[in-house]
This record gives C-alpha cells, sequence and structure tokens, in this order.
C-alpha cells in the first residue's frame, strides 16, 4: 500500500468548506481524472475515473462522517483498492484547514512507478488547490449534508 497526505488552507468557514466536500456529485468539477460519481445512498459512491487513458469503475462506502469535522471512505469491490480521510480544521471563522490522507493499492507496472515518481502526490495537490478554487470562488457550498455516520 502507499500513502500520500496534503493539506491546503481554503478562505470559507469551516462549515462551507465540509458542506461543498459532502457534495460529492461536484467532484468532477474540481478533480481532475474523475469523470462521474453517483451518489446511491447516504454511505455509498459509485464513482467513475480516466487517469492516464486507463477507466475504472468503483463503489466507495463511506464509514465515518461527522459534520464540519471529517468524512472517512473505504472502496468496495470494482478495480481500485483505497481508503482515506479528509479532516476539516477551522483556522479562524472564516480559514479551514482541510487536509486529505488516502492509502491506495497501485495496479500494475504503469500504476507502481507513477506512484514512485510522485504522480499520486500531484494529483492530490492539484484537486486540493481545484477545490480550494471551486469553494472561494462561489463562496456557499452548493448543498450540504449534516448526517453523521
Amino acid at each position: 500500500m502507499s500513502q500520500v497526505k496534503e493539506s491546503i488552507e481554503v478562505n470559507v468557514p469551516v462549515r462551507t468548506a465540509y458542506d461543498q466536500w459532502t457534495q460529492f456529485e461536484t467532484f468532477p468539477q474540481f478533480m481532475d481524472g474523475v469523470e462521474r460519481i453517483e451518489q446511491r445512498t447516504d454511505t455509498m459512491t459509485h464513482w467513475v475515473t480516466k487517469i492516464a487513458g486507463v477507466e475504472r469503475e468503483f463503489d466507495a462506502e463511506i464509514t465515518e462522517q461527522i459534520p464540519d469535522t471529517k468524512v472517512a471512505w473505504v472502496t468496495i469491490g470494482g478495480e481500485s483498492e483505497q481508503s482515506g480521510l479528509v479532516t476539516f480544521e477551522p483556522i479562524d471563522p472564516s480559514h479551514t484547514q482541510v487536509t486529505l490522507m488516502m492509502d491506495f493499492d497501485p495496479e500494475g507496472m504503469a500504476e507502481n512507478i507513477g506512484d514512485k515518481l510522485g504522480f499520486v502526490d500531484r494529483q492530490v495537490k492539484g484537486d486540493l488547490k481545484r477545490f480550494k478554487h471551486f469553494i472561494e470562488d462561489r463562496g456557499t457550498a452548493s448543498g450540504s449534508w449534516r448526517g453523521q455516520v
């Protein structure tokens, strides 16, 4: 298993950052390689990704979700093995630290080489930067889910 951990400060309150992150179907708007996400239940999402020409589909189960604090997940079946946690920490009333930690299992020679060359680290860093611009440009979340898992 490989690991990645990246953080970014966003210039919105913790509730706004968290609420937007729970709108999984908007991820393709700021995550490179994410083609589509379907929210199937409160705890189950279906992902379609295409990275470097390789398309994958998998389900991810939300294993823990605490409003304004964190969202944890693990993939189930499909072609991708990963688990992760995103945390939201208020810096002050209008700034939030968003930290994404992910464990993943690269498959095949190309993915292992890409992992060793830091492709996933750069991908996650870029996704967080795009999330920052996405939420700061909006100023408000496009929706919210305040349930707890």
